[in-house]
């Protein structure tokens, strides 16, 4: 979709025999709309500067026409996006979280409706009782098996095992354990690198992790080992000392 200047959100309702409007609305409920509408036009990354934009309120629902969105690309692939309501774990959380409110007071209340129209007045997005707007993304997660690597920075605890791993960006993950498991590991692993084997739930879309559960510890292997290097080295000269310098000299010469 190709951005535009002008967004048109209206919300359709039947309140005490009468149709919502800009003369007949209940005062939360013009509120909440206005909140709704300001918040999905700045999403998270405020897209769009709400004190640029001007907004005009039209008769025949209760509807906000925002003007000076023409910059504002990431609103107008959001739009794009929310043509398919399966997408909606694809926008911006601000806007899909908005979208989702929509849809439940929709489904509550069959007679309300929200629609989004471009400048020539044709409906872009309508959410209506009908309507499936929801994160299908969000629920996707699955059972893993995984290594994780980071410093301890605490573990224990008296009602409820745990351990804490520092992760190398810096992000820090709590991990459930049993006092058992903790008991039974003689070594002192605080404040040290480690290697935890863990089960865990994985968002398949974020790679997001929850209910973490230790396995067990591995044994930390750094990526470089100098006294096993060093070891290699002397184990190499000691199986080479009685070739002759002048036969490892052909071979560098390509003539052996």
């Amino acid at each position: 979709m190709q951005p535009a200047n002008t967004l048109r959100f209206a919300l359709n309702d039947r309140i005490e025999d009468a149709e919502v409007g800009p003369a007949h609305v209940p005062l939360a409920l013009l509120g909440q709309f206005q909140n709704d509408v300001g918040e999905f036009l700045a999403g998270s990354g405020k897209d769009v500067n709400l004190n640029q934009v001007m907004v005009a309120i039209e008769e025949g629902s209760l509807a906000l026409v925002a003007v000076g969105l023409l910059t504002a690309t990431t609103l107008w692939a959001d739009v794009q996006q929310l043509q398919n309501s399966a997408q909606l774990g694809l926008i911006d959380p601000k806007r899909a979280a908005v979208m989702e409110r929509w849809q439940v007071a929709a489904r509550k209340n069959p007679r309300r409706r929200y629609t989004l129209a471009d400048q020539s007045g044709a409906a872009i997005i309508r959410v209506d009782a009908d309507s499936d707007y929801r994160d299908q993304t969000a629920a996707v997660w699955v059972e893993v098996s995984k290594y994780l690597h980071g410093q301890i920075t605490d573990l224990g605890g008296t009602s409820k095992a745990n351990v804490h791993l520092k992760l190398d960006n810096g992000k820090v993950l709590t991990i459930a354990s049993t006092q058992k498991l903790l008991g039974d590991d003689e070594r002192n692993r605080l404040y040290k690198p480690a290697v935890l084997r863990i089960s865990a739930e994985e968002n398949l879309q974020s790679g997001e992790l929850r209910n973490l559960t230790l396995l067990g510890f591995e044994d930390h292997q750094p990526s470089w080992d100098a006294a096993a290097f060093g070891e290699l080295v002397r184990k190499g000269t000691q199986a080479w000392a009685d070739v002759p310098d002048d036969w490892l000299e052909s071979l560098r010469s390509g003539q052996g």
